[in-house]
Order: structure tokens, then sequence, then C-alpha cells
């Protein structure tokens, strides 16, 4: 396989069919009487993964883009409604496809893991908080990277020292850190059950006794820089390069992603939407190291 876009969605189509395949229970409901879909529940997994990947925030300029220049990988487009419908409805699809490719990938068995979160704004003004159906969901949080506050979700991310996404969780931005890594690991109990004596890298704010307690029962080591009245703990000399790499995972979401461009109104299109961010980087991970590159995350010869 070569390092393009074409071998990557190629790739990715033929992994997800072969799943769905395999697995048809994956795929979105619809009803057994009536019209099959003419583009295909893998076709739809490519289709979101590569504009995400192209940077496209709007679906009606991404379709007509697609139009013009993608018909030699997709027969059949649809209309941006129907195309945003079926989308809302594939989430439990992508979650399943980002699973599969990551643990398909070499980076799947290390034994590191760095923890973060970072915002997901949803709105500025008063009158979109007023009115947004995200109101009860997101709430105002506070930023210490860009010392600022914001309205709207924090992405809690767990992923290996080779910048694989391992876990995830779109919560509120007040949501407790340390709580919600937890309930990563309780929801997905596979993610931690098999790996004894992973050790995990996070910042000062993942701290507390029965915390770490309840770590130390899933087989986790935490590895945290010393919080103020705290004597040195082990290891503080590894921890500013290390969490470089989670910090320079966010920025690729922010930055070659728009995660913060994503343009979702109502949850289930916020979610949709972080999804298909975090598809497109797991997917250019799996791609990179099936065909042996040394840099797991670039995305630049996926970008154009």
């Amino acid at each position: 396989m070569t390092k393009d876009l074409d071998t990557l969605a190629t790739a990715l189509y033929v992994r997800t069919d072969d799943l769905l395949k395999t697995s048809p229970e994956l795929a979105p409901w619809r009803p057994r009487v009536g019209f099959e879909p003419e583009l295909t529940d893998a076709e739809l997994v490519t289709l979101a993964v590569i504009q995400a990947l192209l940077g496209f925030t709007s679906e009606r300029r991404w379709l007509r883009h697609a139009r013009k220049h993608l018909g030699h990988l997709f027969q059949y487009l649809p209309q941006q409604s129907g195309y945003n419908k079926r989308l809302r409805k594939a989430s439990p699809l992508l979650k399943s496809v980002i699973r599969l490719l990551s643990a398909d990938t070499t980076l799947w068995t290390d034994d590191v893991w760095v923890i973060d979160s970072t915002p997901v704004e949803c709105g500025r003004s008063k009158e979109t908080v007023r009115r947004s159906d995200l109101a009860g969901w997101a709430e105002y949080g506070y930023c210490a990277s860009h010392s600022r506050f914001f309205w709207g979700l924090r992405l809690h991310l767990v992923c290996t020292l080779g910048e694989l996404p391992v876990g995830f969780a779109l919560v509120g931005a007040k949501a407790d850190e340390r709580q919600t890594l937890l309930d990563i690991l309780t929801v997905d109990p596979e993610l931690a059950g098999h790996r004894p004596g992973q050790t995990l890298i996070g910042d000062k704010n993942y701290f507390g006794k029965e915390f770490e307690t309840a770590l130390a029962d899933k087989g986790m080591h935490l590895l945290r820089p010393a919080r103020k009245g705290e004597p040195e703990r082990p290891g503080a000399g590894l921890f500013k390069p290390l969490r470089q790499i989670i910090e320079s995972i966010n920025q690729t979401f922010k930055g070659q992603l728009d995660l913060e461009r994503h343009g979702g109104r109502t949850p289930d299109g916020v979610v949709v939407r972080v999804l298909q961010r975090i598809l497109a980087m797991t997917t250019a991970i799996w791609h990179n190291d099936t065909i042996g590159e040394r840099i797991h995350r670039s995305l630049t010869c996926y970008d154009h």
C-alpha cells in the first residue's frame, strides 16, 4: 500500500465492509421493508473520514467537492440532509470501527498511556447558550492552556506514547477529570482488563488517594507531577517531554482536523462530529502503521 488518500480510503472501506459482513448487527438500524440505500454503510464511514481529513466543516461544501473530485471512489452521493441523518445514526458504527482499527495496530499494546482533556467549544453568545439544544450538557468551563472561559464540552483522551487514541469521553466542561477517567475504564472493561501494570501519565489534576487506589485495583500505576505541598514524586523528570505528546495530539485535532469548528448544534450532531475526527486520526495512524511509516500521526499526505 502507498501513502495517499485514495489508498487509505480503499483500505478503510474494505476493512469496514469486512466488519459489517461478520458483524451485521453493528450497522445502523433500518426497516426490513424498503429500499436499500445506494450509499453503503462502509462507504458512509469512508466518506466521513475523508471529509475530516480534507478539512471540510460544511457538509454542503463537502458534498459539492466530493461530487466533482471523488466520483472514482463513490458511485452515488446523497444530498446534505440525507448524509447528515445517516451520519448521526452511525455513531455506534464509528465507535466500533475506531476500536477495530486501534486494536489492529502495533501501538495498541503500548504499556504507557498519557491522559488529558481539551475544550470543545459549542457556542459564544448568550443567546446561543439560552436556546441551544446542548444546554444542560454543555456548560461554562475554564481552559488553563489559553487562559479563557468557554461554553461547551471537554474531550477526554487516553492515548499511547505512539499517539494512538485508545479511550475517550465527551462530557460537560466542569466534569471531574478523575471520575471521567474511571468511567472510561469502567464502561470499557476490556481496555484495561488485559493490561496488568499499565502506566498512566497525567497532570496535577489527577490526584487523590482514593483515585489512585481505584486505578491500582484495575492494575494501573499513575505518574503525575507533585502538587503544591507534596513531596517530589518518582519519575518527575519524565513528565514534561511525555506530557507534550498529548498536547501535540490535541493540537492535531484542533489544527488539522478542525475539532473546534465541528458545527454540531444538537447532542447527536456534536457526538458524531467528534467521533468523525477521532476515527480520521485513528485511520491515518492505522494506515501509516500498516505501510511501515516511521511517523504514525502524519496527516499531510491525506489532507489534499
